[in-house]
């Protein structure tokens, strides 16, 4: 009788013991992702925004076990900001720890060119970091940081190389500056300064004209070649006569401004190159890597001129004389005004 009862008194632990044991695995140890999902806690984020952004987003297998494990855990009492990654196979405990001891997954930001401003650019970090716009705007309008970073106001934009980063999302927008700065110097350290150097231009002057030639074409294979007549301009103390510059000294009063027309020149700007002799105070726009280094090797040719042609497919007609580019130019303006008076015909019809 006795052996009978110690059996049982032993099953029931047992089986006790294996229920236990069974439950821990499930609260903790058991896979409880089923599907890649980006939490993004922000500072200040209330426990339970956290676990509806979590719970709602479908990635979870057993919401009940995930909720007991977190209010096991006391998740609610410590929770660090930041970017978590939460991917198939990963289980509650993995999850809490993640959370608690903010192991992060760094997010890929990749900066492509063409920010005009550094509200624009500010805009943009503030998409891809937990500090909005506003942040980002606050430091980038730092004259104690642009002065301690080499730069002015107008050529700070010019420290941004268009590459793929990779950051942690809760950085402080000054820590994202100051590494931005890093990467523009180890982008010039070396060849890219010994070139410049070769052809007696800063920098900063390298990516001004960057920023003039990308806003000249998309045509990769023509960069060079655009390169090589402003500086043929340059060196012959001709005024650029620079359309995107112009499009530029107009952004405030007309941001969709596209076609110049002859009011447009006459804006007294630096940015004016029509009027202007030389490069402007500094880039227009964040140029692409591949505009830089167009520049730095550029074609040397006898081009002084160049125009798009009538063809309308992104290239141009390079000349050496003024006359030839007459010529170029008034095949391209016909060409045009047919184009417009055949849509405006179409429109009508």
């Amino acid at each position: 009788m006795r052996k009978s009862i110690i059996i049982t008194v032993c099953a029931v632990i047992a089986a006790a013991v294996a229920a236990a044991g069974l439950r821990y695995y499930i609260t903790y140890k058991r896979p409880n992702i089923q599907q890649d999902y980006v939490l993004l806690v922000h500072d200040g984020m209330t426990y339970e925004a956290m676990m509806d952004s979590i719970i709602s987003s479908g990635a979870v297998k057993n919401d009940r076990s995930l909720m007991r494990a977190f209010s096991k855990r006391e998740l609610e009492k410590h929770y660090e900001p930041g970017r978590y990654v939460l991917s198939p196979g990963m289980s509650n405990q993995y999850i809490i720890r993640m959370i608690a001891n903010s192991w992060q997954t760094p997010a890929k930001v990749t900066l492509r060119g063409y920010i005009k401003t550094l509200d624009g650019l500010a805009a943009f970090l503030g998409r891809n970091f937990e500090a909005d716009s506003a942040a980002f705007a606050a430091v980038l309008g730092d004259p104690a940081l642009i002065d301690s970073l080499g730069f002015r106001p107008e050529t700070f934009i010019g420290m941004f190389i268009p590459n793929t980063y990779e950051f942690y999302w809760t950085a402080s927008p000054r820590s994202v500056i100051e590494r931005f700065h890093k990467e523009y110097e180890a982008f010039w350290s070396g060849e890219r300064d010994r070139l410049a150097e070769d052809m007696g231009m800063s920098r900063n002057e390298v990516m001004t004209l960057a920023s003039i030639v990308i806003g000249e074409t998309n045509n990769t294979g023509e960069m060079p070649l655009i390169a090589g007549v402003y500086i043929n301009r340059l060196k012959r103390g001709m005024r650029l006569q620079a359309c995107p510059t112009v499009i530029y000294a107009h952004l405030k009063t007309e941001p969709g401004l596209r076609r110049l027309l002859n009011r447009h020149l006459n804006i007294d700007s630096p940015y004016n190159t029509y009027r202007i002799k030389g490069l402007p105070p500094g880039p227009i726009a964040i140029p692409t890597v591949t505009a830089i280094d167009a520049v730095l090797h550029y074609t040397k040719s006898d081009y002084l001129y160049f125009c798009a042609k009538p063809e309308f497919d992104g290239t141009h007609n390079f000349s050496s004389t003024y006359s030839q580019h007459k010529a170029y130019s008034r095949a391209y303006n016909k060409a045009f005004e047919e184009r417009e008076a055949s849509r405006k015909a179409s429109n009508a019809a």
